[in-house]
């Protein structure tokens, strides 16, 4: 019981961090992405699609996983961002256990993420690793 309430408020405080990014405004900073996802219990990959202004057009969770991971596929990300018609993409996912470094996979899966939406020109801005109380951005480590 006190593990569904707990739910329910991290649930209501991710949509009040939601909010305050909305449809037509502009996602410039890596830190944006952390009330997107920080308080999951468990490992979430989520995708900020913007238009060529870099302006919000839709954030979805797309993947969701375990403690220590989650599966993310490649075109799935694609078709969302085609669907959207996005021109950016800014990706992210939270690390449980606290540690905000990226692995490897992470770094591999970032890789692959930009080949495959380059192919479709679309550009991917960041892809960021929060943790409930730091993250760390792909873009700002110069690795994008």
């Amino acid at each position: 019981m006190k593990y569904e309430t707990e739910e329910k408020i991290l649930a209501q405080a991710r949509a009040i961090s939601r909010d305050r990014i909305i449809r037509g405004q502009e996602m410039t900073a890596p830190r944006d992405m952390c009330g997107v996802l920080q308080g999951f219990q468990q490992e979430v990959f989520v995708a900020v699609f913007l238009d060529a202004r870099h302006r919000v057009i839709a954030i979805e969770e797309l993947f969701y996983g375990s403690l220590t991971g989650a599966a993310v596929y490649v075109g799935q990300v694609v078709r969302k961002a085609l669907l959207k018609n996005a021109a950016a993409i800014t990706v992210g996912h939270n690390h449980p256990s606290g540690v905000a470094e990226p692995s490897h996979a992470d770094r591999e899966l970032t890789e692959r993420l930009r080949q495959a939406l380059s192919l479709v020109e679309i550009r991917l801005l960041d892809h960021v690793v929060v943790t409930a109380d730091t993250y760390v951005s792909f873009a700002e480590r110069g690795w994008l």
